[in-house]
């Protein structure tokens, strides 16, 4: 078989599922800009114009970035343990992805017998006599944020991980052996080479924390809707999908605005890597 066609039918897979994802962004871009057969942009008007739809746009960036940097100062540590334990690392990454394995209905319950009025936490401190009142831990950034790290930081932890298992330990034993401090090494050596390991994770943590829609609606309740959970709500309840595809394109929008300039700071940052390489 020609090499050529080979890589053709090896291309040919992710060459459909992409092109069926384009097909979709375009019918729902299109889809919110279309009223009765006809070019609108009444829905984006009204988005935009409506201060509550302003603010849950802003609860769900706000959300997804503190979710994204969270996740990052648990998962970062966690993947450099992982990555320098020296004992079977096999078990330590099935304690990782075990929670890949309970669904994030059961994961979101569990936090709400934790975080509940009467549920673990508030049970203990009510009964200590260190609160009158319970604790209000959930329906609030809070509960969310908690909830969407313990989905999400997994995905951080493979991610940065993914990285840190190729860099060599030698040569942060090189620059301590020339005077660098521990700190030092892992300034200059270790942490500009995880960068391309830690960006990604940060790409697939952002993106996942802004379409969240469980996890939001368990424990934000409905006072703090997250844009994911309004469009599920405009899909599932009302039936009006123009607006939810114009909301839906509006937090594709924004959602890039963040991404993009992430992903060209990273392949700058891989051709720089790869010119030190070579030099």
């Amino acid at each position: 078989m020609p090499k050529p066609l080979r890589t053709a039918l090896l291309l040919a897979p992710s060459a459909i599922l992409m092109g069926v994802f384009l097909i979709g962004l375009v019918r729902l871009v299109s889809s919110s800009l279309m009223i009765d057969g006809q070019f609108d942009i009444t829905h984006y008007v009204d988005i935009l114009n409506r201060p509550d739809y302003v603010q849950m746009l802003g609860r769900t960036l706000r959300t997804a970035a503190l979710t994204t940097l969270f996740s990052l100062l648990i998962g970062f540590p966690t993947a450099y343990y992982v990555a320098r334990y020296k004992g079977n690392r096999n078990f330590l990454l099935l304690l990782i992805i075990f929670p890949w394995l309970v669904s994030i209905v059961v994961r979101s319950y569990g936090w709400m017998v934790i975080l509940g009025p009467r549920g673990l936490i508030n049970s203990f401190i009510t009964w200590t006599g260190l609160v009158e009142r319970p604790l209000r831990l959930m329906y609030n950034d809070f509960g969310v944020i908690l909830g969407l790290v313990h989905v999400l930081c997994p995905f951080m932890i493979i991610a940065i991980l993914s990285v840190l298992m190729q860099i060599p330990r030698s040569l942060e034993e090189a620059s301590m052996s020339l005077g660098g401090r521990p700190a030092y090494s892992f300034r200059t050596v270790l942490l500009p080479l995880s960068l391309p390991g830690i960006l990604t994770g940060i790409t697939l943590v952002y993106l996942m924390a802004t379409g969240a829609i469980v996890t939001p609606l368990l424990l934000g309740g409905l006072r703090n809707t997250m844009l994911g959970t309004e469009i599920f709500q405009e899909v599932m309840h009302f039936f009006n999908y123009p607006k939810a595809a114009a909301l839906a394109t509006v937090l594709l929008v924004t959602a890039l605005v963040v991404v993009i300039p992430i992903q060209i700071f990273e392949r700058w940052l891989a051709r720089r890597l790869r010119e030190g390489e070579s030099h």
